[in-house]
């Protein structure tokens, strides 16, 4: 690997546009303009790509392409391309008019499109997953920074929300996403909750480990101390369930994969498996309980999510099995008014755009979810790939990830960097052997 590979400074243009955003992610938090910045960034770096590709040598020698599109990248673009068919097929079918039409047409231009635009840009230019590394640790530190601030409003009487931007004329799912706040209080115990810069706290927990996969890659130990602080703040701050299993999970994992393809590993495991044979019936009791007290901890939330995907998956399949409803659908009582097909990726892909749209986005996240499983087998590289998919597919059955990668950007970035780099590596391997095989063999000479 060359030595320039692993500078955290930008190299080229592209570089620069990517670490200088993020970077300044508090700063575009505190202007309420986080949601517009990520689908520009993704378009902006879509553009730049498509532009480098067009160009080929013509194209200024920092800003080139390093070679084709990755075959996992044409399945996030195809896959996206099938959701925005697939939602006009649903307006269609429900007869939700132009108006509606245009307007979750570019609805899926700030979310869905972003899934196929940022690992299509990483996969074409020149981009480096280190000047991310460290732009997300400068967030890690930013973050550390504020804490005690964040942390001492709800006691010192400082408002939960500072205010909403104007931006939010442009649209978007909510008000929400708009808003500064320095803490929110939880309505089931009325504690404070912390969502750093995300529109609410559980997210903010999923973003919180996605700064710890990226602060373990720095080589720095400062800044990799900034970055772990800053995530595990976030992680612990929002109070989330699931990003206290997503912590362990996408970190540990990762790093344990290699182990399954060491012959030892296996005779530890099998004398283990022994061992625990007689723990079984106690064990499995155990994590019963476990799962109960799990959910008991935020009861309501449980019991508003369960009763979501159940209504969802029910209307999916006796009204719209192929394109779904089109859009989400107000909510009863019930369900505190959330709206039908929220809360959960699957379902609400199977409530709002069928299974058409179910299988857009689960083909080509199993095809990378299983790239960065073979790298991540293999060597370190593809401990970060692997980390983020991790933390995608956890996102993917308690939130919407259309309506939250504008947050997600970088991790969608460094997918496609990652898809890019296994390209390259397939590439070399065919030309080492046409190489070897067109060689003159030592009898013949």
């Amino acid at each position: 690997m060359p030595a320039d590979s692993l500078s955290p400074h930008p190299a080229n243009p592209a570089e620069r546009l990517v670490a200088s955003t993020l970077r300044r992610t508090w700063i575009f938090y505190g202007l309420g303009a986080l949601y517009v910045v990520g689908p520009v960034i993704a378009w902006l770096l879509g553009a730049l790509a498509v532009v480098s590709l067009y160009l080929g040598p013509a194209m200024r020698r920092d800003l080139r392409t390093t070679g084709p599109v990755p075959p996992v990248v044409w399945g996030w673009i195809v896959g996206m391309a099938v959701m925005l068919v697939a939602l006009w097929a649903g307006h269609l079918d429900w007869q939700l008019g132009a108006g509606k039409t245009i307007k979750s047409s570019i609805g899926w231009a700030k979310g869905w499109a972003l899934l196929a635009l940022l690992p299509f840009a990483g996969a074409v230019l020149p981009i480096r997953t280190a000047p991310i590394v460290r732009a997300q640790c400068v967030v890690g530190l930013w973050t550390l920074i504020l804490l005690p601030l964040l942390f001492a409003a709800p006691y010192i009487g400082l408002p939960e929300r500072i205010f909403t931007s104007p931006l939010k004329a442009v649209g978007g799912p909510g008000p929400e996403y708009f808003s500064v706040y320095l803490y929110t209080l939880d309505p089931a115990s009325w504690t404070p909750r912390w969502q750093f810069f995300a529109p609410w706290s559980p997210f903010a927990g999923l973003l919180g480990v996605t700064m710890v996969l990226f602060a373990l890659e720095e080589r720095h130990r400062g800044w990799m101390v900034a970055g772990l602080l800053g995530g595990l703040a976030m992680v612990l701050l929002s109070k989330s369930r699931m990003s206290l299993v997503a912590l362990v999970v996408c970190t540990m994992g990762p790093r344990l994969l290699p182990l399954v393809i060491r012959s030892w590993a296996w005779m530890v495991a099998s004398a283990l498996a022994a061992a625990m044979a007689a723990l079984a019936v106690p064990l499995i009791r155990s994590a019963g309980d476990a799962v109960a007290a799990f959910k008991a901890a935020r009861a309501d939330s449980t019991r508003v999510r369960e009763t979501l995907q159940r209504i969802a998956e029910e209307r999916w399949w006796t009204e719209a099995k192929w394109f779904g409803h089109g859009t989400v659908a107000p909510g009863p009582h019930l369900v505190e008014y959330m709206p039908i097909g929220s809360h959960h990726t699957w379902y609400g892909l199977l409530f709002v755009k069928g299974i058409v749209g179910f299988c857009a986005l689960l083909v080509p996240m199993l095809w990378q979810l299983a790239l960065a499983l073979k790298d991540a087998a293999l060597g370190p590289r593809g401990r970060l790939p692997l980390g983020l998919m991790l933390v995608f597919v956890i996102l993917s059955f308690g939130e919407n990830i259309e309506i939250e990668a504008y947050l997600l950007w970088p991790a969608l970035l460094v997918l496609g960097i990652h898809a890019r780099e296994m390209a390259a590596d397939r590439r070399e391997r065919v030309r080492r052997r046409r190489d070897v095989h067109g060689c003159p063999s030592l009898d013949a000479a």
